[in-house]
């Protein structure tokens, strides 16, 4: 009962077709929705962002997708508008099991995405989800889903830092890969003590 599986962001907008799509990214369901019986707790997380987020490059005029723009809390990349709320794009993908115990909506606050489910990228801002975890005495998480250089990564190096015990199925995840940041992020990982399975 200390166990549990948090699905980061199977979304439309991240599968094929989608706003931001990843690359092969539908191919993580079916691994998805077979490990799930294994689990006594499954999370899913959901991109949720209003229209016009401050993340999105067509809120920075003169400035595309993939750009880099400064913001109070750090460097952020610029996306396309992608995961807006109550959109088609930010449903989950339409195979993937969403009968899980808990679903955490992330950069739904127009000031600062969110790629982490335990903070906002200000590093300061909690989703809830650690409370959650700790009052469940839950200890070992493992971690899939998409991206796996961007949301998947930022989850697993926040929970590792919070002490949680944190393994990543690569089978059941897929990167965007912008300039080297699937090797970079798999390093990082690695450093900070995050299983790979």
């Amino acid at each position: 009962m200390t166990e549990a599986l948090i699905v980061i962001d199977v979304q439309n907008d991240f599968c094929p077709g989608g706003a931001l799509a990843v690359p092969d990214g539908d191919q993580v369901v079916a691994p998805i929705n077979a490990m799930m019986a294994r689990f006594d707790t499954v999370i899913l997380t959901q991109d949720w962002h209003p229209a016009g987020h401050s993340s999105f490059a067509s809120t920075h005029p003169g400035r595309g997708p993939f750009d880099t723009q400064e913001m109070p809390y750090g460097q952020q990349v610029l996306w396309p508008d992608h995961c807006v709320q109550d959109s088609d794009g930010a449903a989950f993908h339409p195979d993937l099991r969403t009968d899980g115990d808990l679903i955490i909506r992330k950069g739904f606050r127009p000031e600062v995405d969110s790629y982490s489910a335990f903070f906002e990228n200000d590093q300061t801002t909690p989703t809830g989800l650690e409370g959650y975890l700790r009052t469940r005495g839950i200890t070992d998480l493992t971690l899939v889903g998409l991206a796996t250089d961007f949301c998947v990564a930022f989850s697993a190096l926040d929970a590792r830092r919070l002490g949680f015990s944190v393994r990543v199925v690569p089978e059941a995840c897929r990167a965007i890969d912008l300039e080297g940041s699937l090797e970079a992020q798999i390093e990082n990982m690695r450093q900070c003590g995050v299983e790979f399975a």
